[in-house]
């Protein structure tokens, strides 16, 4: 007589981004004080497989006081210029790195997906010293 009896097949497919890429933020030249805002794009971009939930956090730089992150000089440790990174072309929402407050989150498609960060570096009070200004972002992705 045959049996007949039925067994379970599963599959577990892990959550899981790749493939990141960033553009640099290139806030230009200026000629001593910055009078006005000066806004700038970058992107970051991330494949992540269907439906993979994630977040992107930005940490404040090497050189924020506090949470204002600035440029340093690069040959003079003692002049700063101020600049803030936004997840809004308005710039009013700030893009940290601290959860439920001002991380971006998304959900993967199994394409590149590319998303913007607005950054703006508002007037200064008074001249910066010339020269070439830097800091460097760290970039957060969990899922």
């Amino acid at each position: 007589l045959p049996i007949c009896f039925p067994f379970t097949v599963t599959a577990n497919v892990l959550p899981q981004c790749s493939a990141y890429v960033t553009t640099d933020m290139d806030f230009g030249s200026n000629a001593g004080a910055v009078t006005g805002n000066i806004d700038r794009t970058s992107t970051i971009g991330l494949t992540c497989i269907n439906r993979t939930a994630y977040t992107i956090a930005l940490d404040n730089g090497l050189y924020a006081s506090g949470t204002v992150r600035r440029m340093r000089h690069e040959t003079d440790p003692a002049w700063f210029i101020p600049y803030e990174l936004y997840r809004d072309g308005a710039r009013t929402q700030r893009w940290g790195s601290t959860a439920n407050v001002d991380l971006v989150s998304g959900t993967g498609t199994g394409a590149a997906q590319t998303l913007t960060v607005y950054g703006r570096a508002p007037p200064t009070s008074g001249a910066v010293a010339a020269g070439s200004y830097s800091d460097q972002i760290k970039v957060t992705i969990t899922y």
